[in-house]
């Protein structure tokens, strides 16, 4: 299990190359929510998610020969740009493994960043076995979206950041995919301060987590029908799934139609585009599901990477629902269930 020491080597192995990204703060957000907010903008990253972090973490540790043979990953996109992109830098090549119903927008992005894509469908073909096998006939290293301890720890200087840029948030939130930035940002954020809550948030309809939290063990569930393309794993990852069951404190689930209110709230009051994925700790923090009784609730928006047309008819559905932002009525719908660690 990495420590805190493992995030500290990937924040100064990262220095230069990822943006320390802003905290962003909104009186009318602090106003809906209760509580002052400040959301961690991952997705004014460079290739416009956290996922850069572990990726490139990972890559940069490999031995030289490893890398001259090039990389490769399964990815539902944003990991896919971000191993793109840290192949580039290095000067080595990189070939992902996306659903044929990822994004159009990701998967170009990463084509254009120089990435060999191959697809699989989604809820047949295991992709797993899929990069298993082109990795062993290339002699390319796999970079795993979130089991690996150089991505988790990649994934910690998000919290290891927000911590050095304030000293008031007492909780922090954070989407919940594979659980590697979840299981990073809590051994972080843990180590920093334990007396910082960190909660995991999951589409109620991607709770993989949740249900192997309550089970005491990895589950799987159906492919997930939502609209957080980037937290449709059926099973948690291993490495993180042992830590955020360690670590985390609470994790708590939001719908899809919470997670388009997120958008517009986030475009309405923070200027910022998000993507369904990276809405999803902000849905829980406007929808009450997080009790936070002092300080400064830390939301970590974890990518924006979402094309215009799909942004716009989202954020439009929130429109036509009766929510502009300001989201009339949500405080008045009941919470979801939670799923606790302790």
């Amino acid at each position: 299990m990495i420590g805190i020491d493992d995030v500290r080597a990937a924040a100064a192995r990262l220095a230069g190359y990822v943006t320390a990204t802003p905290l962003l703060a909104s009186h009318a957000l602090d106003e809906l929510c209760g509580v002052p907010v400040l959301c961690k903008a991952e997705n004014l990253q460079r290739t416009g998610s956290f996922k850069l972090r572990g990726a490139l973490n990972h890559v940069l540790s490999l031995s030289p020969a490893e890398r001259a043979g090039g990389v490769i990953a399964a990815s539902s996109g944003n990991h896919a740009q971000a191993l793109a992109w840290a192949a580039r830098l290095v000067g080595t090549y990189a070939v992902v493994v996306v659903p044929s119903d990822a994004p159009p927008a990701k998967v170009l992005s990463a084509k254009m960043l120089g990435a060999e894509v191959y697809y699989y469908a989604r809820g047949g073909d295991d992709r797993d076995t899929i990069v298993g096998e082109i990795a062993r006939e290339r002699g390319l290293a796999i970079v795993p979206s979130a089991n690996s301890d150089e991505v988790i720890a990649g994934g910690g200087t998000v919290a290891a950041e927000i911590l050095a840029q304030t000293d008031q948030v007492t909780t922090l939130v954070v989407p919940i995919g594979g659980g590697g930035l979840a299981a990073g940002c809590a051994v972080a954020a843990k180590a920093l301060n334990p007396n910082v809550r960190v909660i995991g948030v999951e589409p109620e309809y991607g709770a993989d987590t949740a249900l192997s939290l309550r089970e005491g063990r990895r589950v799987s569930i159906p492919t997930p029908a939502t609209i957080a393309d980037g937290l449709t794993h059926r099973t948690p990852a291993p490495l993180p799934f042992d830590i955020n069951r360690a670590f985390l404190d609470q994790v708590v689930t939001v719908s899809d139609a919470e997670i388009i209110e997120a958008m517009a709230v986030a475009f309405n009051y923070l200027r910022v585009v998000v993507e369904p994925s990276g809405a999803c700790g902000l849905a829980a923090a406007i929808c009450e599901r997080i009790e936070i009784t002092s300080g400064t609730m830390g939301v970590v928006l974890s990518g924006g990477n979402i094309a215009l047309d799909p942004f716009r008819s989202l954020v439009g559905r929130a429109a036509a629902a009766g929510g502009d932002g300001g989201v009339p009525g949500l405080h008045a719908r009941g919470g979801q269930q939670s799923a606790g660690t302790a």
